[in-house]
């Protein structure tokens, strides 16, 4: 359920001004911005314990957070279906094909560069999205040098140099649907979680090394993959709070080289 405020509203409904869809025209033009985030997810099963949107809302926390720090930031709208075929043999699965979704993500950038907006970061919540990431915000910067596009692909693979060795009990942590991913989700909003129904299945017979192009059904027989049953909140909140600073971080050292690559090159 959706949170209720002091006067009867839902509290998705109430403005919020690092969010761009809650904005009008003459809130931009009284506090403009000049970066946005835009987060990605999915619509898919992760398994018995998580809702389908996990990746999109797990994004787009994270992203309401990090601008809330970053000042001159704001949130674009979650893209809430990405490329799931992979997924598929699990309900509810809605997916984009590979070609849709380039597209959306293409479009969405020269939309941004036509109002004049040049810094923009993608937090990417889920697996599917990011050959269409690599393929829509490489041609855009070709098309548009000035265009500055900074990706975070997969924060569930960038946890694992920001947390200490030991952290996790299975796995590393990893998982769709797994002891990361409910941690997190644990933190971020508990209220869509039901981690007493937590199941998962760890593969054994991965290599290691290389990358199996798998369908997770191929993997799994419920969903997910990891172990959930060893997640918790506790866990979930230092996830959130190490993933946070080390996006701000990054927002911090682009801002201090004004989004230049080389100091010779700075404005």
């Amino acid at each position: 359920m959706h949170s209720i405020t002091s006067d009867g509203y839902p509290a998705y409904m109430k403005k919020e001004p690092l969010e761009i869809q809650c904005l009008t025209a003459a809130d931009y033009q009284e506090h403009p911005f000049e970066k946005v985030i835009l987060p990605l997810g999915s619509l898919e099963s992760h398994g018995p314990h998580l809702p389908f949107a996990t990746d999109a809302l797990t994004a787009h926390l994270l992203a309401r957070e990090i601008a809330a720090l970053v000042p001159g930031t704001a949130v674009l709208p979650p893209v809430p279906y990405g490329m799931s075929e992979h997924y598929r043999d699990f309900p509810f699965t809605v997916s984009l094909s590979f070609e849709t979704e380039t597209a959306i993500l293409h479009d969405i950038l020269i939309s941004l560069h036509r109002e004049g907006i040049r810094k923009v970061f993608i937090l990417n919540g889920h697996d599917g999205n990011i050959a269409s990431i690599e393929v829509a915000a490489r041609s855009v910067k070709v098309a548009y040098p000035e265009m500055r596009i900074v990706t975070l692909n997969a924060w569930w693979e960038t946890l694992g140099d920001l947390l200490p060795e030991g952290f996790f009990d299975v796995w590393d942590g990893l998982g769709h649907g797994g002891e990361g991913e409910l941690s997190l989700a644990l933190a971020l909003f508990p209220e869509l979680c039901d981690p007493e129904k937590a199941v998962g299945i760890v593969p054994d017979n991965l290599p290691p090394y290389g990358e199996v192009k798998w369908l997770f059904s191929e993997l799994t027989n419920c969903g997910a993959t990891g172990d959930p049953t060893r997640a918790s909140r506790e866990k979930g909140l230092r996830m959130k709070q190490v993933l946070v600073e080390a996006i701000v971080e990054i927002f911090r050292v682009l801002d201090d080289s004004g989004w230049e690559y080389r100091s010779d090159l700075k404005r």
